[in-house]
């Protein structure tokens, strides 16, 4: 058993979008669609009283996809069982069942699922797990450009995390980035579905409409 997700760094993103590129190639993602979208959050204006109170002010680059979660309300809704969690944590579409019936996209509450026009059947992120499966990284951390993205067990602990390679081994978040307190580790909403994936920011104001 596992609970697979990934962490991303804010203070290290660069908003390069390799990381939607990279997943729309390996995955054959349609003209059109995403499933992993980079949002710019900003201009910002400096937190008052910090470090950075006196400089111009700020933005970052949030990455949104499907963020596998522990309790996923698409899952509830299916009603042929298309949508299923794996003992690895992953929310993950079975085609062969799925009837294109898109009560998952409406129940989601990150909009991140799509019908995919041609087979009739909804998709959106699988955490790679044809590469997963293998021992590899998600595409997406893997070509990560500001080593910011990284993969791995949440039961173990975000600073076990690993990210793309440097040199001939993997980062690791505990290792490479820069320290953080708990209160920099932020989610996406919480509305009983319980997000998986984290998100890092320091220094700044979480404008991820975090409850």
């Amino acid at each position: 058993m596992a609970n697979y997700a990934i962490v991303t760094d804010l203070n290290r993103c660069v908003g390069c979008l390799a990381c939607a590129v990279a997943c729309k190639a390996v995955n054959n993602v349609p003209i059109g669609n995403y499933w992993n979208k980079v949002l710019r959050i900003g201009p910002n204006a400096p937190i008052q009283g910090s470090q950075e109170a006196e400089r111009d002010p700020y933005l970052y680059f949030l990455t949104v996809q499907c963020q596998h979660c522990e309790k996923p309300a698409c899952v509830e809704v299916c009603p042929t069982e298309a949508s299923h969690v794996l003992p690895d944590g992953t929310v993950q579409i079975d085609k062969s069942k799925c009837i294109g019936c898109q009560f998952c996209a409406m129940a989601c509450p990150y909009n991140v699922r799509y019908l995919n026009e041609d087979e009739r059947v909804v998709e959106k992120c699988t955490l790679c797990e044809q590469k997963v499966a293998q021992g590899e990284l998600p595409q997406c951390v893997s070509q990560c450009g500001g080593m910011a993205r990284f993969f791995g067990d949440l039961d173990k602990g975000i600073e076990s995390f690993e990210g793309a390679e440097l040199g001939t081994e993997r980062i690791v978040l505990g290792d490479f980035c820069e320290p953080f307190k708990d209160s920099d580790v932020h989610a996406l909403p919480d509305v009983g579905n319980k997000p998986s994936f984290r998100y890092i920011l320091r220094n700044h104001e979480w404008k991820g409409g975090e409850q």
